[in-house]
């Protein structure tokens, strides 16, 4: 059987999604084989308006950005604020067995369809929204900008010199965030739900804030203010540290930057004599330095310890690096067990090899563009149940006469008259 032959390990779930922030939730599980059908307003997502464009071509079927968090899904449209389309909805949600919520506090309760409209035990119902449905925040206003930075995650992002403001990454990372946490909490609600000693059949709502999963995703932040009472500090190009940490970036000898983990410094015995080995054979001077017998202690003891001797190692090691080529240094320091790797533009990942050997770039259309383009895929291989590209981005409300006649039964007279109304 081949891999396009096989069934994803959610083949069969059925899931609605609606809203603007649960896009990438409905993505990953639609890659993993559920029918997830995206519910748009009539005049589409808001992520449809957002550049770039296909051909710099201005259009709601030509969005780069809805392409890449879309895939694998259908589409259709209804108008809330119209009765008909409130119907739809409901039917909608009789089909299904997963809603992903992240219309907004109360939005879909004001229209009397939310979830507590629903006489269904076994459904499972994911709300995704900026603050949660209780507490103080609940209704306040939101963008991604706003939640990295309330949720922590923006202080410890930027450079050294604090005279700069923090940074924030691009792509809504936020909720990116968020919604890999509301994926792992409708699996886990399915397996209760499916598992008679504890679930019982019943489905679970949850309530997912993406503040709490962005101030959740914080690393070591937190850990240090709750255990030692210390505040980690922005470093450039690197961990967040409550101490300054010596340089991980560096320039080699080819004008290309290589990345040191932990700034280099091995952590066992033999890595640090392979490593020693390779500089002495053009830079004795600078393996001597780290033949020196107080090197031990980043080795075996706490990183926080002997700050002094940490930097030492990392400068040899960084003065060594800048003396060779770039591919060098990533290649020998990776046979070494070392975490280094080059800096890279994004688009140098298109033609490595490493890439194709996992077949994580996915082939397949995209609208508006005349040849198939590549899919950025999924993190992680399953052989016998594979996650891939099912189907291309939804064209908005593609599947409109599909669902609703061929699914829920709507005859084709009343289609059009709902079109014509704008019920859909």
């Amino acid at each position: 059987m081949t891999t396009t032959d096989r069934p994803g390990p959610l083949e069969g779930l059925r899931v609605i999604e609606i809203g603007d922030r649960g896009e990438v939730a409905g993505k990953l599980i639609a890659d993993a084989g559920a029918d997830v059908i995206r519910v748009e307003p009539v005049a589409g997502a808001r992520s449809r308006h957002i550049g770039p464009f296909v051909g710099d071509r201005v259009d709601v079927n030509h969005s780069l950005s809805f392409h890449a968090r879309n895939t694998s899904k259908r589409s259709v449209t209804l108008d809330l604020g119209d009765e008909h389309g409130r119907d739809l909805w409901r039917r909608l949600v009789g089909w299904a067995e997963v809603v992903i919520d992240s219309t907004g506090p109360g939005v879909l309760d004001g229209h009397g369809v939310g979830y507590d409209a629903v006489d269904d035990d076994r459904l499972i119902w994911c709300s995704i929204t900026p603050f949660g449905l209780t507490g103080p925040w609940r209704d306040w206003a939101h963008a991604d900008l706003v939640n990295v930075a309330l949720g922590g995650s923006m202080m410890s992002t930027g450079y050294e010199d604090h005279d700069l403001p923090p940074i924030r990454p691009d792509g809504e990372h936020s909720v990116a965030m968020s919604n890999e946490y509301a994926v792992s909490a409708i699996l886990a609600a399915l397996w209760l739900r499916d598992e008679e000693r504890t679930g019982g059949g019943r489905g679970d709502f949850i309530d997912l804030a993406i503040h709490e999963a962005t101030s959740a995703t914080t690393e070591g932040s937190f850990a240090n203010w709750e255990y030692i009472g210390r505040v980690v500090q922005r470093q450039t190009g690197r961990h967040a540290s409550a101490d300054g940490t010596p340089p991980w970036q560096y320039l080699c000898a080819d004008g290309q930057y290589i990345l040191l983990m932990g700034g280099g410094v091995p952590r066992e015995r033999r890595i640090l004599d392979a490593l020693i080995a390779w500089m002495a054979e053009t830079k004795p001077e600078l393996a001597d330095r780290l033949r020196a017998p107080e090197v031990e202690v980043v080795l075996y003891r706490d990183p926080r310890s002997h700050p002094e001797v940490r930097r030492m190692v990392a400068e040899a090691i960084g003065e060594f690096v800048q003396s060779r080529p770039s591919e060098e240094v990533y290649r020998r320091g990776q046979s070494l067990h070392l975490p280094w790797g080059l800096v890279r533009r994004p688009e140098e990942n298109l033609d490595d090899p490493h890439w194709d050997d996992r077949g994580f770039f996915w082939s397949g259309e995209a609208p508006g563009h005349p040849t198939p383009v590549r899919y950025a895929g999924a993190p992680y291989l399953m052989h016998a149940s594979p996650v891939r590209l099912r189907r291309r981005p939804p064209l908005l409300g593609e599947h409109n006469h599909e669902v609703y006649v061929g699914m829920l039964g709507v005859e084709q007279g009343a289609l059009a008259s709902l079109a014509k109304a704008g019920a859909i």
